[in-house]
């Protein structure tokens, strides 16, 4: 299954131990789900856990990085041209638009903002629990 994982739902997955947002890790690491990645959404994960409130020092990011990244397939989005549907955050647009250029499965997201485009998509629109139950019927 091809899926993009939002900032929020990675980082719970890597820097939260425990809970089901954990057993994504464990999807992905299995090979039971090839996350996507583009060069917008990694910068923003290194940013992300680059912020104060983890406490994370330079190396700690590396390993978290190095935790995700390697199991991701890189997609290139084209700079223009993609047709998502409208989001009420700007920020989310490079989510759905790695979603539609790399043929995604699903966006897998915590975000009322992403959750609220169901059935907009040509892509399913999960939160974590979705994706697990989707992951679990897949075997």
């Amino acid at each position: 299954m091809r899926v993009v994982l939002d900032t929020n739902v990675v980082l719970s997955a890597l820097v939260f131990a425990g809970g089901r947002a954990s057993l994504v890790r464990s999807l992905w690491q299995s090979g039971r789900v090839l996350p996507l990645a583009s060069a917008a959404t990694a910068a923003e994960l290194a940013r992300a856990l680059a912020y104060p409130k983890f406490g994370l020092d330079a190396d700690e990011r590396e390993a978290l990085l190095a935790e995700y990244l390697p199991w991701c397939e890189s997609v290139r989005v084209p700079a223009r041209g993609l047709r998502v549907p409208a989001c009420r955050d700007p920020d989310d647009r490079a989510f759905l638009e790695l979603a539609v250029a790399g043929k995604a499965d699903a966006l897998v997201s915590g975000d009322r903002d992403l959750l609220v485009l169901r059935g907009q998509a040509g892509f399913e629109i999960l939160d974590v629990n979705g994706l697990l139950r989707a992951a679990e019927l897949a075997g």
